[in-house]
């Protein structure tokens, strides 16, 4: 299970996500927070379960990719 952060931003209504899972709800909600900040169109912001791998993570203020083990 990972988390991953979706937002409404537009008028649609609709909910969007980016590709980026993390392994913690904790990584998911700061790099939320940290997206709302920084995008000016975003409306709302939250943080879904997901069957994916985490891909991601975010500490500090910074997002790095995790890297595929060999076989993966």
């Amino acid at each position: 299970m990972s988390f991953n952060v979706e937002v409404i931003a537009d008028s649609s209504g609709q909910w969007v996500g980016n590709g980026l899972f993390f392994a913690t709800e904790q990584e998911a909600n700061d790099y939320a927070n940290d997206l709302f900040c920084r995008w000016t169109a975003v409306r709302e912001k939250r943080v879904v379960t997901s069957e994916e791998p985490a891909n991601y993570s975010f500490a500090g203020f910074r997002l790095a990719a995790i890297e595929k083990k060999r076989g993966e």
